[in-house]
């Protein structure tokens, strides 16, 4: 009895136990499941909560660009290069004494109007006067001497020539004629001895008058006074430092101007070339000039290379002075009714900082460049990228371009119009 009693309830507790262990293992899966859901629901709420971050910062903190443009236009360009300089005279005169002195008489002041031959100076002339004096006095006894022995000689010969008939007839001796002939040789040195005294005297006599005539300082040209460094009783010394006692310049109505170009610039100017230039004196005033010469020298200033060109100059109405400063633009090319872009259109390039909002995924995706695929071809040669603005979006053009002013550019080929908005500055503003 006992042994079936114990097996029914061995039985029945084998039977609730595996149904427990069953429910258990449901509950089990239940609850794995249970905390699938959860970590899932977290997830969401997670994602949701970045969405409407992301959204609330994209509302918040998105910028709006605002283009600055430019219209490409047709009209005249004019390429010009701009040099300084100073206007001169196009012929001076620096005028000093070829001799030692004292100054007797000064004839002209400064701006004083004269003509070639024109007595500027007179130096004191006593002392050369004196000098011609004597000159001429040893240039009267070289002649005199000259004079005598003509006379010796003319005696001389004639004793010879009796000789030798009275020798031939043997009247007189030898040795009488050896005697004869040594005083006619004789007189003939003499003769030439004092001939070339004669050309001597004659030489110093020259001289003395040419000095005599340079204590009178002329003038070499027709022109105007610029500069007097001398008054009436100065000492004047010749050396060959001797100080500057005039300056003339030329006819002032005709004038150069005498300008520096950078070494960059020389190979676009030429002889014949127009140009206008300016002075402080006349502000509101320009004045024409053509190109006449430029010079293959260099000139170099703290490390700067110019070239001299020099500039002709009409001055019929006396405006321009020697020396005055000047700003020259010389035209080099001048290209008539064509299609231009302003420069600073060149140099636009777009940034990314600009970009418009493109959602959540402009946030962590790549950036993309604006205004189509070329924005990134390569240029080569003259070829330029501008960025043309449509419907608020710009986009890029590649063009090619030619000659410039600094400020307008030349466009030779590409896909531009007149009236084309082309976009020069670009600024972001945040919402």
């Amino acid at each position: 009895m006992n042994d079936t009693g114990t097996g029914k309830k061995t039985g029945a507790q084998t039977s609730g136990a595996s149904e427990l262990a069953t429910v258990l293992a449901a509950s089990g899966r239940q609850g794995k499941r249970s905390r699938w859901r959860g970590r899932l629901f977290i997830l969401l709420i997670l994602v949701a909560s970045a969405a409407g971050a992301a959204y609330f910062y994209m509302g918040r903190g998105q910028s709006e660009v605002n283009y600055a443009t430019q219209p490409a236009k047709r009209g005249d360009l004019t390429v010009l290069v701009t040099a300084t300089g100073s206007v001169q005279p196009t012929e001076q005169v620096d005028i000093s004494s070829e001799l030692s002195g004292t100054v007797r008489d000064v004839n002209v002041d400064y701006n004083s109007t004269i003509k070639a031959g024109d007595v500027l100076a007179q130096l004191d002339t006593n002392k050369l006067e004196a000098d011609v004096k004597s000159s001429r006095a040893k240039l009267n006894s070289a002649k005199a001497n000259v004079a005598k022995a003509n006379a010796d000689l003319q005696s001389a010969s004639t004793s010879l020539e009796r000789l030798k008939s009275l020798v031939r007839s043997n009247v007189s001796t030898q040795q009488s004629l050896d005697d004869a002939t040594y005083k006619y040789d004789s007189a003939v040195a003499a003769k030439q001895i004092n001939e070339a005294e004669v050309l001597a005297s004659e030489a110093d006599l020259q001289l003395a008058e040419v000095n005599l005539a340079k204590a009178k300082i002329v003038s070499p040209i027709d022109g105007v006074i610029l500069t007097r460094a001398v008054n009436p009783g100065a000492t004047v010394a010749a050396s060959l430092s001797a100080p500057i006692l005039f300056t003339i310049a030329g006819d002032l109505k005709k004038m150069e101007l005498q300008v520096d170009v950078d070494e960059a610039d020389v190979g676009q100017i030429a002889v014949g070339q127009k140009a206008k230039f300016s002075v402080d004196a006349y502000p509101d005033r320009s004045f024409p000039a053509e190109i006449e010469q430029i010079r293959f020298a260099s000139e170099v200033v703290n490390n700067v290379v110019t070239y001299k060109a020099v500039l002709s100059v009409d001055n019929a109405d006396l405006l321009l002075r020697p020396g005055m400063t000047a700003t020259a633009d010389v035209t080099v090319e001048a290209v008539k009714d064509t299609l231009m872009v302003p420069n600073t259109a060149l140099r636009y390039a777009p940034t990314q900082a600009g970009r418009r909002g493109r959602g959540i995924f402009g946030i962590f995706g790549p950036p993309r460049q604006r205004g189509g695929g070329n924005s990134g071809q390569a240029l080569t040669g003259a070829e330029r990228r501008v960025w043309v603005l449509s419907d608020g979006r710009p986009s890029p053009v590649v063009i090619q371009v030619g000659s410039s002013d600094g400020q307008f550019t030349q466009v030779v080929s590409g896909d531009l119009k007149d009236g084309d908005a082309l976009v020069t500055d670009a600024t972001t503003r945040a919402n």
